[in-house]
């Protein structure tokens, strides 16, 4: 039995920034061979991407390069010029999976789509990441994460309340759609992968992260498709309490969709006077009167940390979540306990921690054999002791921009 659940698959990574590298970073950690191909000079955009190392732009010094590159091999590559295109089919012959995130219009300039490399390995599985699409009018528009994130509709549920006339969209922290994205990918591309032992070959993957997104928008669409009522953001306004409250050292979210939930706030809180009002006698009435209601609930939650109030609320069955920072989330001590953060030794980084898996294989375990790659860090070990090319092979290419 194989130490590690991917270990006989091998990938070729064509991406930049984060989803195309999560989908692969999520095989190559479980035993996946990565290639990763780079821009020669400038390598993944992911490089240019703060948060770096002693708040220092650097091409090694970006942690979400380092985050997203573990366990991959790096290989500068310019697919454009004629020797780089025939070094990439040479490449896709031995693989069994390509993962890009490059715009359509990209790999058919670059003659790299499906139709013509699955001539040259009819077992390859290529996995194809894009905003919209491989078809349809949207097909080659480019888009940063406030796009995808606004053109799947979350923008318009992740409004912090209900204003008049009509809430503002907003952004959700990160890039979620890429990450999201990348997760989708990688499930699609293991099935592809299974299917391929049916079929007897491979297939192509065509992966829209609006529709991804779309499909993952709560009830948003049957909201609208029941009774033309546009879904409403993190305050229900008709249920309540849903909503933010400030304790002695941050913020608890209260999320009393029932009225016996509610209750049990009360009781936790005590059972004050003011909770007999009329004004909040059910949760249709807490909605209407939310002005009222939150300050009341508030001055009970700021005379504890909101982990007290998180305690006392696991203990009553009250739905409640701390709202924790980047700080309280690397010293969690459920994440501490599980060792879910690793740290990685990288030469420019130094030693850092990083998230490490969701998950726990009990027989083929997640882990970190390798750092992420430094620019071209394998060149050398992937032309010369995997296609044969010589030394002096790799200096003509360096001089023409192959590498």
């Amino acid at each position: 039995m194989p130490d590690e659940a991917l270990s006989d698959l091998k990938v070729l990574e064509f991406g930049n920034l984060a989803s195309a590298p999560y989908c692969s970073k999520l095989m190559a950690d479980l035993g996946a061979e990565v290639i990763k191909i780079e821009k020669p000079g400038q390598g993944d955009k992911a490089r240019s991407r703060e948060p770096f190392a002693g708040n220092t732009p650097g091409m090694e010094k970006s942690g979400l390069f380092a985050y997203l590159n573990t366990n991959k091999f790096s290989l500068t590559l310019n697919p454009d010029t004629t020797m780089g295109k025939t070094i990439f089919k040479e490449l896709i012959k031995g693989v069994d999976i390509l993962v890009e995130n490059q715009a359509p219009r990209v790999m058919e300039e670059l003659g790299l789509t499906y139709d013509i490399l699955e001539k040259i390995n009819p077992q390859l599985i290529m996995t194809s990441i894009t905003p919209f699409g491989q078809t349809g009018p949207h097909r080659d528009y480019k888009a940063c994460e406030l796009i995808r994130y606004n053109a799947c509709g979350y923008g318009m549920i992740s409004t912090a309340c209900i204003e008049e006339p009509v809430p503002a969209p907003v952004k959700g922290g990160g890039v979620q759609t890429a990450f999201g994205a990348g997760q989708a990918a990688a499930v699609a591309t293991m099935c592809a992968f299974h299917a391929r032992d049916q079929i007897g070959a491979g297939q192509h993957i065509d992966l829209s992260i609006q529709e991804l997104m779309a499909g993952q928008y709560e009830s948003a669409i049957e909201h609208w498709t029941f009774d033309e009522n546009e879904m409403g953001g993190v305050m229900d306004p008709v249920i309540q309490p849903i909503c933010p409250l400030e304790c002695k050292d941050g913020w608890i979210f209260l999320m009393c969709v029932e009225d016996y939930q509610y209750d049990r706030f009360v009781e936790v809180m005590g059972n004050p006077e003011w909770t007999k009002d009329e004004l909040f006698k059910d949760r249709f009435s807490r909605a209407e009167y939310m002005d009222a209601l939150v300050p009341l609930l508030t001055e009970w939650t700021m005379q504890y940390n909101k982990d007290e109030v998180f305690k006392m609320c696991q203990a009553a069955r009250v739905p409640a979540a701390p709202c924790y920072n980047s700080k309280e989330i690397l010293n969690s001590e459920q994440l501490t306990a599980r060792n879910y953060f690793v740290e990685i030794d990288h030469p420019v980084i130094g030693k850092t921690k990083y998230p490490g898996a969701p998950y726990r294989l009990s027989l083929t375990p997640w882990q970190i054999k390798r750092r992420a790659p430094l620019l071209g860090e394998h060149n050398e070990e992937i032309l010369c002791g995997r296609l044969g090319y010589t030394k002096q092979d790799l200096i003509k290419m360096r001089q023409t921009s192959v590498i």
